[in-house]
């Protein structure tokens, strides 16, 4: 599996383009905004979108993905159901934040802990990793070793848990129990900010770090 991150709206928010070398077919993850550069970056590549997938309702995560599913005329995936009130929201998170109009939609599915989504000849697993928000999920690609975490976890840190419905047990426990057994050779794309390894992030991080 390809990929390239394409940081999206002031929140710079790191969208990820996936695919298939064999297919060039591939997912947009976190369509926040931009979509013109996203959809530019495929075009350059070479990548049929066939999907969006979302790891969780956050605007700058999601406020572009029904234009998207609708110009693309694409499948959404994604979060897991307790998103919802999230994306329900996405109009007044717009307003809110002045980022413009974000449509509400419904996902054409749903996602649960131990799903698998597919595009191409790849196959990503799904980990419902509560905390930051209710529904949010990572996906994950074991035989190239990425994670993309969405804003669970970041390069020496960790997501924000004071968000309606925020849980930072949870997210903690998420990050021990779900990623890390992964592998420290692991490494992930963050909502925000660079790419690290889960390895590092248990050496070092100061918020989930072994010696925590």
């Amino acid at each position: 599996m390809k990929f390239r991150i394409i940081p999206v709206t002031p929140f710079q928010q790191n969208c990820s383009l996936l695919w298939c070398e064999q297919t060039q077919q591939g997912a947009v993850v976190d369509p926040g905004g931009e979509l013109d550069r996203i959809i530019a970056a495929a075009a350059e590549l070479g990548v049929s979108i066939v999907k969006i997938l979302l790891t969780h309702g956050h605007i700058d995560h999601a406020g572009g993905t029904a234009e998207l599913a609708a110009r693309l005329a694409i499948p959404i995936e994604g979060p897991q159901q307790e998103e919802r009130f999230w994306i329900d929201q996405l109009p007044q998170q717009g307003q809110m934040f002045g980022l413009g109009h974000a449509a509400a939609f419904t996902p054409d599915r749903w996602l649960e802990d131990g799903d698998t989504v597919s595009f191409g000849k790849i196959t990503l697993n799904v980990l419902h990793c509560p905390g930051h928000t209710p529904g949010h999920v990572v996906f994950f690609h074991a035989p190239s070793k990425l994670a993309i975490v969405g804003d669970v976890l970041f390069q020496g840190s960790i997501g924000r848990t004071d968000f309606p419905r925020g849980d930072h047990a949870a997210l903690i426990a998420a990050i021990r129990g779900k990623l890390w057994p992964l592998g420290d050779d692991v490494a992930f794309i963050p909502g925000h900010g660079p790419m690290s390894t889960f390895g590092a992030e248990r050496r070092d991080n100061p918020y989930v770090a072994d010696r925590v």
